[in-house]
């Protein structure tokens, strides 16, 4: 990591698993502008993530019986991204101090991926956060990281309650502001400059 501007630098650590990939103004996809990603893997053969700011407005009682009592607000689904739409990712995160239940699969620290066919209500105990995805972002061998030296993507540490944000809306803003220096000027960045 940069001490200067705090962002992460990928040639400098093992793995981004478990880091927020942040769309810079300069990506074009509209499949990401202003987007937050959630990496819940990157090894040498690709990476794969969920997109943490675009929720839907479809209520998680739609798709899934007994989950709801375990989704803070909004309680809807989200679009993980543009690849494999009809499925569904679960991150979650348990509390401090109690047992890995065996549905819950970790990428960094207390968060990690839970399986929906386990039975939710004894879940209640164990996690304190839960989104529900439709679909991932993904990437080929080496695809991310030329996306990276692009400019494409920032890379910057996940705070606990990053992926749980009750205003996800406004994720992308807040990440920016919390960057030091210059960095933090990028949350006044207009989302059509042409309008500025």
């Amino acid at each position: 990591m940069s001490e200067e501007t705090g962002m992460i630098d990928y040639r400098t650590v093992a793995s981004l698993s478990g880091r927020l990939l942040v769309a810079s103004p300069v990506l074009k996809d509209p499949n990401f502008d202003r987007t937050v990603v959630l990496l819940l893997g990157h090894e040498s053969d690709g990476a794969l993530g969920v997109v943490l700011n675009r929720a839907t407005e479809m209520p998680v009682t739609d798709v899934l019986d007994g989950w709801d009592g375990l989704v803070p607000e909004p309680a809807v689904v989200f679009e993980g991204g543009p690849v494999q739409p009809e499925s569904a990712i679960a991150v979650a995160r348990i509390r401090p101090g109690v047992g890995k239940p065996e549905c819950f699969r970790t990428f960094a620290g207390r968060l990690g991926t839970l399986d929906l066919a386990a039975d939710p209500e004894p879940l209640a105990e164990v996690i304190d956060g839960l989104r529900i995805f439709a679909g991932y972002a993904g990437w080929g061998p080496g695809q991310l990281e030329g996306e990276i030296d692009e400019g494409a993507w920032l890379v910057f540490d996940v705070l606990p309650g990053d992926a749980f944000a009750p205003n996800p809306e406004d994720l992308w803003t807040m990440v920016w502001r919390r960057q030091v220096g210059l960095l933090a000027a990028v949350a006044m960045y207009p989302s059509d400059p042409s309008q500025n």
